[in-house]
């Protein structure tokens, strides 16, 4: 028999296609993953994996095997939410996956009420960017700026967030400096219609994190756009006017199915609708 520990190693190996990709999914070393398909492949008598001085390449048991135990992995996990979503109590632990800045400025200030209502629920509030996956349980709750799309999903749109230019309370007027996301957010609606209001200004500083952004706006760097929500509460910031319409955006709370009507879930799900109810 193998070991069933080689064999989930090597089949998130087989989807991400590198050690060290594969390593970071897993929260391992690469050494790790590496020695676990070694592992594996004694177990099972079969070459997996053709070894180059660079990188690993599946063979074509490697491919098969690895689809094999994908369809096991999904298997599992389905296992795990089917218990999951058995447990009548509200207790125990509801991964949230949320946009750093919502989670800061929305989420985390109102956990006291959600603790107080139900002592026995933990929160693990992830703040993230990325699209994690519902399905592999990298979360059980996602809060997302985009509709999510798979079919084992669960979707509703809780709120629309708006979006305004911010400059410094003590900027010159004629200083048209600006502060965007980098390049590779460039096709996001932020920094499309940041682009639109600022035409030719110089971008002289560019950062994915909201945060660094409305301190850099707050110390005179530049313009750039924040959400109304974190920006017109800040006393050091002063909204700008804009040309065309208005930037918003719709936000989407997404669960897997299996899990939608568990107490717990449903008791989080509730208390982050209205989180955003009340911004």
């Amino acid at each position: 028999m193998f070991d069933w520990e080689d064999l989930r190693h090597f089949t998130v190996f087989a989807q991400e296609k590198s050690l060290s990709a594969a390593a970071r999914r897993l929260k391992v070393d690469h050494a790790t993953v590496a020695r676990r398909i070694a592992a594996l492949e004694g177990a099972l008598q079969l070459k997996l994996v053709e070894r180059r001085p660079r990188a690993y390449f599946l063979t074509p048991d490697g491919e098969r095997i690895g689809a094999l135990g994908q369809r096991m992995e999904m298997e599992s996990l389905a296992v795990q939410r089917t218990a999951s979503a058995g447990q009548s109590g509200i207790s125990g632990e509801v991964a949230v996956s949320a946009p750093p800045a919502m989670t800061a400025a929305l989420i985390a200030p109102r956990l006291p009420e959600l603790r107080g209502k139900y002592p026995d629920l933990h929160i693990r509030l992830d703040a993230d960017t990325r699209n994690v996956s519902l399905v592999r349980r990298e979360a059980d709750i996602a809060i997302r700026l985009s509709r999510p799309v798979d079919e084992e999903l669960v979707v509703r749109k809780i709120a629309k967030v708006t979006f305004s230019l911010y400059a410094a309370r003590t900027r010159d007027p004629a200083d048209r400096a600006c502060i965007a996301y980098d390049i590779s957010m460039d096709d996001t609606p932020q920094q499309l219609w940041l682009l639109a209001q600022v035409g030719a200004a110089p971008i002289v500083l560019r950062s994915n994190d909201l945060a660094v952004q409305a301190a850099a706006v707050a110390a005179g760097v530049g313009i750039a756009v924040l959400p109304d929500f974190m920006g017109g509460s800040d006393q050091r910031l002063t909204r700008l006017p804009h040309t065309g319409p208005a930037l918003e955006r719709e936000v989407w709370i997404a669960v897997h199915s299996d899990l939608r009507h568990a107490p717990r879930i449903q008791a989080v799900m509730a208390f982050l609708a209205a989180c955003f109810e009340r911004q």
